[in-house]
């Protein structure tokens, strides 16, 4: 369901259309990235991010490239950017307005769409490629495959030989009985 947001006087008036929820406390939580969930405090006035499913570089560089976005946009206080209570997530203190007719946290929700729109090729190119992968594993073509019994057996076949010992001390020393 789109939003409708009023920045400024006279208000205008942007839709954005994201995956977006309201916390009981009164948090936005935005599930529209494809590497973390953004959550945008209006009490706290603070934006934290947290992985999706597994914490890895790839979350970090998302994290990493929102808060940069913020940052050059003047939404952030560069200073406040640190790691959160909960295991891979980081946050940020959004800055103060001077002016009464800026709504900080309507324009950091404008600026975190933009930011999602600006990474969306990039998490579904990933996707794709995932998904291209598990095909090629579940699914392979008629080269890349063989019907079960269709390769002919040998006395010495494949690359493990018995009576070797592979260790770190012994490397492929032949083992003699």
């Amino acid at each position: 369901m789109p939003i409708k947001i009023r920045i400024g006087t006279p208000p205008a008036i942007v839709t954005l259309d994201m995956n977006i929820r309201k916390s009981v406390n009164g948090d936005l939580m935005i599930f529209e990235h494809g590497d973390i969930d953004i959550v945008l405090s209006l009490k706290n006035n603070k934006i934290v991010t947290f992985p999706k499913e597994n914490m890895s570089d790839l979350v970090y560089g998302a994290q990493n490239r929102l808060f940069k976005f913020l940052g050059k946009k003047g939404l952030i206080t560069p200073e406040t950017i640190k790691a959160g209570a909960y295991y891979g997530s980081i946050e940020g203190t959004l800055q103060e307005s001077n002016e009464e007719r800026i709504n900080v946290p309507k324009l950091a929700l404008v600026n975190i769409s933009a930011f999602v729109e600006e990474e969306r090729p990039y998490f579904e190119a990933k996707d794709a490629i995932i998904s291209m992968s598990e095909d090629e594993y579940l699914d392979p073509d008629k080269e890349d495959s063989t019907e079960l019994g269709d390769v002919p057996h040998r006395d010495k076949q494949g690359s493990i030989r018995k009576g070797y010992v592979r260790d770190p001390t012994a490397l492929s020393y032949l083992y003699t009985m």
